[in-house]
């Protein structure tokens, strides 16, 4: 009896203890920012160690050396569009944020690979792929932990900021806002495209919609493409809207350029298709 006291009991503790888990705060706590700048999205993933009375540029980060520019792993900023940083162009993307701190300038640096805890075990120069001088800021007043964010923005540029103790760095970069905005006004001032107009369309055939529009739709899809060279699907549809619309005689004559051009691009479905439509059309 006293055996199975003694295991029950243990099993018990082991289980409790199974259980049990300690919670503490981290002495440097992730972050994540999230900033769109004109158009492009720009995120940072960093983790923030803080002074606790220590001297950190010189000291803690002494200068000269390379630094991985937070705690933990990678600190880690993501570009969702290319941009450039003091006139280099630097690919949309995913980077490593590394930082050389020098009392009167510093480097910073854009690595490929994001995938270190601190500092690459081998530093891969084939791996960085932009580094920008910045000189640092005195500030009046101390920041006691880590903080990098991205401020001064503009449609077309923002700064990216390292503020640490008493020193602050501001790197400029320059996002493509107007290239973005122009493409996407000159293609919306063009007009739908001719596959916009092919799916309203066909919506309106499958759901017994106005008629007169869907063919409308169709003869300007239509009016996109040079002479002899519209998609058989597309003619095929306008058949069909032309049929529905008690037009047969359009309906076949349409149908045959769509047959023509099936038979051209090899598309034995809708060759068999035309055909038979032509066929039922006719005997009606």
């Amino acid at each position: 009896m006293k055996k199975i006291l003694i295991t029950a009991a243990f099993v018990l503790v082991s289980m409790v203890s199974g259980q049990a888990q300690v919670v503490t705060p981290q002495a440097s706590p992730k972050a994540v920012i999230e900033q769109k700048v004109g158009l492009t999205d720009v995120k940072i993933e960093y983790s923030r160690p803080s002074a606790r009375g220590r001297a950190v540029y010189g000291e803690l980060v002494p200068f000269g050396r390379m630094w991985r520019t937070g705690a933990n792993a990678n600190t880690i900023i993501t570009f969702s569009s290319d941009v450039v940083i003091a006139g280099k162009p630097l690919k949309a993307g995913q980077y490593a944020l590394f930082t050389q701190p020098k009392a009167d300038s510093w480097d910073v640096i854009f690595y490929a690979d994001t995938n270190n805890w601190g500092l690459p075990e081998k530093y891969d120069d084939k791996k960085e792929v932009l580094r920008a001088s910045v000189k640092p800021e005195f500030l009046s007043r101390p920041v006691e932990t880590l903080t990098i964010g991205v401020n001064g923005l503009d449609n077309d540029f923002a700064f990216l900021e390292i503020a640490w103790e008493k020193t602050m760095v501001a790197l400029k970069f320059e996002v493509p806002t107007r290239q973005t905005a122009m493409k996407s006004i000159e293609t919306a001032m063009s007009g739908p495209s001719a596959n916009d107009l092919f799916s309203a369309a066909q919506y309106y055939y499958q759901s017994n919609g106005d008629m007169n529009k869907a063919l409308a739709w169709m003869n300007q899809a239509l009016a996109k493409f040079p002479a002899n060279e519209a998609p058989f699907y597309f003619l095929r549809q306008k058949s069909l809207i032309q049929a529905k619309m008690g037009d047969k005689k359009g309906a076949i004559e349409t149908a045959k350029l769509s047959l023509a051009a099936s038979e051209k691009a090899g598309n034995a479905d809708y060759v068999k298709m035309n055909k038979d439509s032509i066929n039922e059309w006719s005997r009606k």
